[in-house]
């Protein structure tokens, strides 16, 4: 493929759907066909093929192999649980609507529980939304993958979040139907139907739910899946798992697993909301036209894609150079710069100061649950003033500065910031939303994007049907795939991805050792065996194994992982050359990108 030329063909969009495409992988895991060459792809190419994924979470024809987004059953389930929200909301004593998910997914829940409350504090209404997250607080800022596997853990946190309560819709987010923390929620929930009506959230078929043994426990997740399938008959237990197509990074259900799963719960919640509080019943055809709403956001998105390129090439060119992106928001946007830039580190195998999300206000604007966790070092210190302090003084024109707001934030500030960021770099940039109608702050904006070496505006029309929180909630939407194709396009310009997959990623967990095996298997073509012995003398540093070492259980092997750097790219270059670890880090010294490296020892 010709970096100038990507094109994507039909038959490419739906390939995935086929029975005999990777069949032994659900889903979640598959490679997206679209994004094959993705490692060797043009910045605009990349953008295109970013584009062309998240549209498969809305596909034009019906006839599906899966449920997806639109479907009868999905719509249909949608309404249920929006109407249980709505009882909630109408009746909100002693009771608690809860999500629950791990990484990506925890964070959404608390972004759209933040959300959600403030609507109700607005309404002078209780706040009745909370939400869960593996590894507390501090996975909100930073990659927390172990606790991921307990499922003991996930329950306990149920429990004390829910003390007290008599009636709770829970949540749970699980992308892949895989994250043991969920699967313990979820059982207990099962285990407890007077008070708990639980609601899964996923992306694969129910079959495809990962049915290993949990720690210390008797079920896996399938078996909890299937328990749940036999009460949704009876409405007891709820599934939304629509399948909305292979991630453009295999596996990275950050973006639109991610994606998929704002959509969905805002859809719900916004439904209950508009039912308890603006006499509109619940009602389906309300839920699709909320889900078109926000396939008509990727289309508004996407049509700025000359300047989402130029913002993938300005980050690209400065992580290649050892530099740094910082996105500096304003809102609920800067809360999803913080997001994005979070993910890098598990992701990419990034370090924390290569991509960095920095909110006005602070903890005070976060309003999380445990406060300020400043002490806790330098990557949870998230305000402006500390960026200016800890940041700004050490800014070149190599590194890359995003400023993400809107019109109705406080444009003045922005110019402010802008004007002190202008002195170090010239390297700015600007993402800012408005409505068509609006040009209060027009004046101020051109300041802006005179400092700025690119703009992109993203001009709404308000609409009688949209709501100013749906609206800004497509905003948030927008503000997400512009920011996840920013830092995945970077960190694919600068070799972080083998072909489309996630070659440094973190083996951090049961999650991720199982799919840097497989990944290993797929790439080199050598057997499962010897794939996971050259994983294990990567985590382990080692050409030859022990018995202690070989006889030890995953999480003995992820929590090793922890400290070690570049383990599956070591691993793949010793399977696919036969050469020692020390060889193999010395030449990914001289030669970073994998698939390069690895071209160059064979040739």
């Amino acid at each position: 493929m010709a970096k100038s030329d990507w094109t994507c063909s039909l038959s490419a969009m739906h390939e995935w759907e086929s029975p005999d495409y990777e069949p032994s992988l659900p889903v979640s895991e598959k490679s997206n066909p679209l994004t094959r060459d993705i490692d060797r792809a043009s910045a605009s190419s990349i953008v295109k093929m970013l584009q062309a994924c998240d549209a498969q979470m809305f596909p034009e024809e019906t006839g599906s192999t899966y449920h997806r987004l639109l479907s009868d059953q999905v719509v249909t389930t949608l309404m249920e649980v929006a109407k249980r929200v709505e009882l909630i909301l109408k009746d909100p004593e002693d009771s608690l609507v809860i999500l629950s998910g791990c990484g990506t997914s925890g964070r959404l829940a608390f972004l759209i529980t933040s959300g959600f409350n403030r609507a109700l504090r607005q309404l002078n209404q209780s706040p009745v939304y909370s939400y869960i997250i593996a590894g507390g607080d501090r996975a909100l800022l930073s990659s927390q993958e172990a606790p991921e596997d307990d499922p003991k853990l996930g329950m306990l946190s149920l429990k004390k979040v829910c003390e007290g309560k008599k009636r709770v819709l829970f949540i749970g987010i699980s992308c892949g139907l895989s994250a043991p923390f969920v699967a313990g929620q979820l059982d207990f929930c099962l285990q407890h139907p007077e008070v708990y009506t639980p609601v899964l959230v996923g992306f694969n078929p129910a079959h495809q739910a990962r049915d290993e043994p949990l720690p210390g426990c008797t079920f896996t997740f399938l078996s909890v899946v299937q328990r749940m399938q036999e009460l949704a008959k009876s409405h007891q237990a709820f599934l939304i798992n629509p399948a909305v197509g292979p991630e453009a990074i295999s596996g990275s259900s950050r973006m639109k697993g991610g994606s998929a799963t704002k959509i969905l719960l805002e859809v719900v919640l916004s439904a209950a909301h508009a039912a308890a509080f603006s006499h509109a019943p619940v009602a389906y055809n309300g839920i699709l036209q909320r889900l078109r709403a926000y396939e008509k956001t990727l289309d508004v998105t996407y049509a700025q894609s000359e300047i989402i390129t130029d913002l993938v090439e300005a980050a690209g060119e400065s992580l290649r150079c050892g530099r740094r992106v910082c996105y500096l928001g304003w809102g609920s946007l800067a809360l999803l710069g913080l997001i994005d830039a979070s993910e890098c580190n598990p992701t990419f195998g990034a370090d924390y100061e290569d991509v960095r999300g920095f909110i006005s206000g602070g903890y005070g604007e976060l309003n999380n649950k445990e406060g300020p966790m400043t002490a806790l070092g330098p990557e949870f210190c998230i305000a402006h003033e500390d960026f200016l302090h800890q940041v700004l003084p050490r800014l070149t024109d190599k590194d890359t500065v995003l400023l993400i707001y809107t019109h109705s934030d406080d444009v003045s500030k922005v110019v402010d910031l802008a004007r002190r960021v202008r002195e170090k770099t010239s390297n700015l940039h600007a993402v800012y939303h408005q409505t068509e109608e609006d040009t209060s702050a027009a004046l101020q904006q051109d300041d802006i994007s005179r400092l700025c070496l690119s703009t992109l505006k993203i001009a709404w029309l308000q609409g009688a049907s949209v709501s100013a929180s749906l609206q800004h909630m497509q905003w948030e939407l927008s503000t997400k795939l512009v920011l996840n194709a920013v830092s995945t396009g970077a960190h694919v310009l600068k070799g972080k991805i083998y072909q489309n997959h996630m070659i440094d990623v973190q083996v951090t967990n049961s999650k991720l050792y199982r799919r840097a095996t497989r990944l290993l298997q797929k790439v080199s073509g050598r057997p499962e065996s010897q794939c996971e012995e050259a994983l294990l003398k990567t985590i382990y540093r080692v050409d030859k194994l022990t018995l202690d070492m070989t006889s030890s259980d995953v999480i003995t092997h992820t929590c090793t992982a922890v400290t070690r750097t570049k383990v599956v790219p070591l691993a793949l270059v010793c399977l696919l050359t036969g050469c020692s670890l020390r060889e193999a880090e010395s030449h990914l010294e001289r030669q970073p990108v994998v698939r390069e490296a690895v071209e160059v020892w064979l040739s």
